[in-house]
């Protein structure tokens, strides 16, 4: 081990100068962050070993794309971490493979605690050579150096937030806009090369705030229920990780709260910095609601960097009518609020905001419309895989409605959200690990239209199939339209566990097999 490095070292002035030739670096998991750090480092003459205790085969993605050299590949179980840690100069690791989460295999934990024992950490003295232990998200964070970042998390909206708030920022042309983190799109590749106006947004899952100390300028929560527990153990100790970013938000900062989510609401007591708070009702003092059908802000500050300042308005606060919001539920007028509450402190002007939350129209696996065939509606909600998130989907549509469902348990109780599928569905087609579990719950409580499917395309014909007989049965012969406005029944993949019982690249994985499925539906689902 050489300790040739410092943390000072990792910043875009000092990988620029050529602060990482020559020195090892180990990367910590293949995914598509994993593989972005690789190239990064290695791009910047960095000797890069990517290692992953996944066998080669389910690592495709990553075989390919190193497949011309530059980057050493130590995938499966008889690739031995230990005598990788031995020499490394720096240690990245994925989010996933945090230490302290039951998830991370014991063949990798053991190795990365030795290595962390005799690391420098992320919080550590800037100055010192050791080796050194950060993630991807912090890596970034400090390779964006002073442009204005704006945080994102929650347990269920923060990608559809994420997105709409990159959308607003986009309507204001005076500074760039991107958009990375937990919505799969590592920025760790082009983080310093970013124009200094950029606005940065980051989405921030739970696996991700816990290896942060860099700060953010403004945080925005869509809510904190309950998710996780596999990783976290308890209640608690999950809302005791989401709490983080509240914490990361610099002292001149922002933290928009969803007033609403009583969990969130109470982080707007910790008075360290200025607090704009939402809600589906009147807005209090600097923050923004709903008045007679129109959302509304009541002195939402616009940041010192864009102003300072009340953020401008509408008359009497206006901001746009809330039946203008194109995406489906009142869950997404929740998240539209929080979005506006970024756009104002941005200092975008009303008007923008209101054509960009008017224009949007949503995004892939979050109640997505893959088609309408045979007068049936299929919807990718793939990324819900929590009740709350579940329960949200199904009471979006109108009966008959078709749940596609199963997947991997996350730990999570569900017996609440068992009676509210059997109000709001129809029927069930189940998948997966869960499909026994689910069974149980929804039968036990009054659901009886039940199906079991081998795969995700087995599931959508099989959905299909259900939500054609039902309407067959309530005489409501479907229209073969393509057009949405004549669907008369839908087919809802809200799926409720996590997909890694069939995929091992999670991320979109499943909910891409939906839509290509639905799209390669045969003959007699679109006469």
């Amino acid at each position: 081990m050489s300790g040739a490095l410092s943390l000072s070292d990792l910043s875009a002035t000092a990988v620029a100068a050529g602060s990482l030739k020559g020195t090892r670096v180990v990367v910590l998991g293949a995914g598509r962050t994993g593989q972005a750090v690789a190239e990064f480092a290695a791009a910047h003459g960095a000797s890069v070993t990517l290692h992953d205790s996944a066998e080669a085969g389910t690592l495709q993605a990553a075989t390919d794309r190193f497949a011309s050299g530059g980057v050493t590949l130590a995938f499966g179980a008889g690739a031995a971490l230990a005598p990788l840690l031995a020499t490394a100069d720096l240690v990245v690791h994925s989010p996933s493979v945090t230490l302290g989460f039951p998830s991370v295999k014991e063949s990798v934990a053991g190795p990365l605690r030795d290595y962390a024992a005799r690391a420098i950490g992320p919080g550590g003295d800037t100055t010192k050579r050791e080796a050194l232990l950060i993630s991807e998200p912090e890596w970034t964070l400090r390779l964006l150096g002073a442009r204005w970042r704006i945080g994102i998390t929650g347990t269920k909206g923060k990608t559809s937030t994420s997105n709409l708030i990159a959308t607003i920022l986009a309507a204001d042309p005076t500074s760039p806009v991107e958009l990375g983190g937990n919505n799969g799109v590592p920025l760790i590749g082009k983080a310093s090369g970013l124009s200094e106006a950029t606005r940065v947004v980051l989405e921030l899952s739970e696996l991700q705030l816990p290896t942060i100390v860099s700060s953010v300028d403004v945080a925005v929560y869509t809510n904190i229920t309950v998710d996780h527990l596999d990783r976290h153990g308890t209640v608690e100790g999950y809302r005791k990780v989401k709490r983080l970013l509240a914490d990361r938000v610099d002292p001149d900062g922002v933290l928009i709260v969803n007033l609403d989510d009583p969990v969130t609401a109470g982080l707007a007591g910790i008075g360290r910095v200025t607090t704009v708070g939402y809600r589906r009702d009147r807005p209090v003092p600097g923050g923004v609601g709903i008045v007679d059908g129109w959302i509304v802000a009541a002195g939402v500050p616009r940041a010192a960097r864009f102003g300072g300042g009340v953020a401008g308005t509408g008359p009497g606060g206006r901001i746009m009518p809330v039946d203008e919001i194109a995406l489906p539920g009142d869950h997404s007028i929740s998240n539209v609020l929080a979005a506006i509450c970024a756009g104002l402190v941005a200092g975008v002007a009303p008007d923008a905001i209101r054509a960009a939350v008017a224009g949007f129209r949503g995004i892939p696996h979050r109640l997505e419309t893959v088609a309408v065939l045979n007068g049936i509606r299929y919807v990718n909600d793939a990324q819900a895989t929590q009740p709350d998130a579940v329960a949200a989907a199904v009471r979006s549509f109108r009966k008959p409605l078709v749940l596609l469902a199963g997947g991997r348990s996350k730990g999570l109780d569900l017996t609440e959200l068992a009676p509210i599928i059997a109000a709001q569905c129809s029927g069930a087609v189940l998948f997966g690990e869960l499909a026994d579990e689910l069974e149980g719950l929804f039968r036990s409580a009054g659901l009886q239209r039940i199906d079991r499917a081998a795969s995700i395309p087995d599931a959508a014909a099989r959905g299909g199939a259900m939500a054609r007989a039902l309407l067959a049965e309530a005489k409501d012969p479907a229209s073969g339209s393509l057009h949405e406005s004549e669907a008369r029944g839908t087919v809802l993949l809200s799926p409720i566990g996590s997909s890694f019982d069939m995929f091992n690249n999670p991320f979109g994985a499943r909910g891409d097999a939906f839509r290509a499925a639905v799209l390669e539906l045969p003959a007699e689902h679109r006469a």
